[in-house]
């Protein structure tokens, strides 16, 4: 059988375009039954849906962009380990062998769920990239002549043309004539080829170096009964555009928005009056609801297929982002910066009014960590399901390491589940690591554990740019009046370095919140996983809507009480 290779998956059956996750679960009726989507909270990406043990699951395909280069694929498809050139490559190489979608999981998918009908695409997908996916049918093909003289009528249907009565042809049928076939590339060689494109120009193919590239217009059609629902790009033809025609452009997220400078002329200190809390109030919750029970199965199976449907990198950036609105380095008011009397909190955390947002971070990397652990501990099935949590965890904390995604806070908070006694104490657990997934098991041992002791000691890296959000922990604590472990001498060594090193992040807070910035640029966060990373949510969900509002130390004495009993059941004999 010959492996199809990248193109239109709009040519296979079991692609179903834009699919809401709802709507793609009522399409799966038996275990191995799966389809191909585009996700619609993803911006697009696709996502495998697969029914398996009587649940529909969900894997978003993680698509990486190579350079180009002469005999290998513009972009590589990936779900866990292995690489194919093509998503039809890695549909076909699932279901010819079998092999489980995700270890976590052990789903099989076998029988495609066939399209039915005529499918509609949003003129975004497979050809643009961060442009809003708006659903319109196929349209006609644009025509133009093969002189370069002929370039003007680019953008004129074939009828507009020949004159009112001549023939043309049905909406979905594509004439193809001489280079059309070049017309389905990836988008950068349509950009690239719209960009140069001349009247002069004659060696735009090797196949037809006397024909100009027959690509069809992009330009607007001036039909008032047609919707504008979205941008139509123009190429640079002469004549093709009409004047003063202006493309309006998609609105860049918050964190992207350019931060208001304050005028310098006539400003006084204010000494501040409150502290301040970045973060948000107890808003309404997607998947808690207004009230609910500590560790709410329903919830937790939630929770579980929409960790399944992102990578370790795109968990890493969604955690990335929260943690940078949690400490304040991104999503500053003008307001707020005028109440804390600087302009990020990375300075704020270093003096005294900055008690709360010190305590608020420390609560976060403790219920962080909490929540990583329970995510091994209440795996009461096989142990290779265990050994696939433990995996996982370990992969989101190589992730989220400097040169990566830059998060040491968040890298803080998952080692810290890793190195929590109830689950380090798991020896079966850690072997099946080693044995099956032995070059996580060594990245684990041999990078990031130094790498969180040095960050503990105040020796970590620390440069913006390859750091996004530095580890301000230890001097929390510090600044909280907690005392150092160890010997005098190095507690004191230990000491100056973790103040030498929170003077000098409050000194470099602009080139964090820039590196944060250029980390997340044209990022697009899945609502539902940005959430669950939530420091309000994720007590909410070990503690219940009535528990989290007990005592900080009650709550965690009790909930670790919970984790012993658990990881004795899971392995009493160690």
């Amino acid at each position: 059988m010959q492996v199809p290779q990248d193109g239109d998956l709009t040519h296979q059956p079991w692609y179903h375009g834009t699919l809401s996750r709802q709507k793609a679960e009522a399409l799966l009726l038996q275990d191995g039954d799966f389809l191909v989507r585009a996700s619609v909270s993803l911006g697009g990406h696709p996502v495998i849906s697969c029914r398996w043990q009587g649940s529909a699951l969900h894997f978003e395909v993680f698509r990486v962009v190579l350079r180009p280069r002469p005999g290998r694929p513009a972009a590589v498809y990936q779900l866990e380990d292995e690489r194919f050139p093509s998503m039809p490559a890695l549909i076909h190489s699932y279901v010819t062998t079998q092999r489980p979608l995700s270890q976590a999981t052990g789903a099989v998918a076998s029988r495609p769920v066939i399209r039915q009908g005529r499918l509609w695409r949003s003129f975004s997908e497979d050809t643009l990239v961060d442009t809003a996916a708006r659903m319109e049918p196929f349209r006609a093909r644009k025509w133009s002549n093969s002189q370069p003289a002929d370039l003007e009528h680019t953008g004129q249907t074939r009828e507009a043309r020949l004159g009112p009565g001549a023939s043309s042809r049905p909406v979905g049928a594509l004439v193809r004539k001489g280079s059309a076939s070049m017309l389905l590339k990836a988008s950068a060689t349509l950009g690239t080829a719209a960009d140069s494109l001349q009247a002069s120009d004659g060696q735009l193919h090797t196949k037809a170096p006397t024909k100009p590239l027959r690509a069809p217009s992009m330009a607007r059609h001036d039909d008032s009964a047609h919707p504008r629902t979205y941008c139509e790009l123009v190429p640079q033809v002469p004549g093709a555009q009409a004047p003063g025609q202006i493309c309006a452009q998609p609105e860049a997220p918050w964190w992207e928005e350019e931060e208001e400078e304050e005028e310098e002329a006539g400003r006084c200190f204010l000494r501040p009056q409150a502290e301040i809390s970045f973060c948000p109030p107890d808003n309404p919750s997607y998947l808690l609801g207004p009230e609910n029970r500590p560790l709410d199965p329903k919830v937790l199976h939630t929770l579980r297929g929409l960790f399944l449907e992102h990578h370790p990198e795109g968990t890493a950036l969604h955690l990335l982002l929260v943690d940078c609105q949690a400490i304040g380095l991104l999503g500053v008011t003008k307001a707020q910066r005028a109440a804390m009397g600087v302009p990020s909190g990375l300075e704020l955390l270093t003096l005294p009014h900055g008690h709360r947002l010190r305590s608020e971070l420390l609560e976060r990397l403790e219920t962080l960590a909490l929540a990583g652990a329970l995510a091994v501990l209440g795996c009461s099935g096989p142990l290779e399901e265990r050994t696939a949590v433990l995996r996982g965890l370990v992969e989101l904390a190589l992730a989220l390491r400097p040169g990566a995604a830059g998060d040491l806070s968040g890298l803080a908070a998952v080692m810290g589940a890793l190195l929590m006694p109830q689950v380090s104490r798991l020896e079966r657990t850690w072997r099946q690591l080693r044995q099956n997934h032995t070059e996580v098991a060594l990245a684990f041992e041999q990078e990031l554990k130094p790498l969180v002791r040095a960050l503990d000691a105040g020796s970590g890296p620390c440069a913006p740019g390859e750091v996004v959000l530095p580890h301000m922990a230890p001097a929390a604590r510090l600044l909280e009046g907690e005392n150092l472990e160890g010997p005098l001498d190095e507690s004191c060594d230990q000491l100056l370095r973790t103040l030498h090193g929170a003077r000098q992040v409050a000194r470099d807070a602009p080139r964090f919140r820039e590196a944060a910035v250029q980390r997340l640029r044209g990022f697009r966060p899945n609502p539902e996983l940005r959430e669950a990373l939530t420091t309000g949510f994720v007590r909410r969900l070990l503690w219940g809507s009535r528990g989290a509002q007990a005592p900080r130390a009650e709550r965690l004495e009790k909930f670790h009480r919970v984790l012993d009993v658990l990881s004795q059941r899971l392995e009493p004999d160690c």
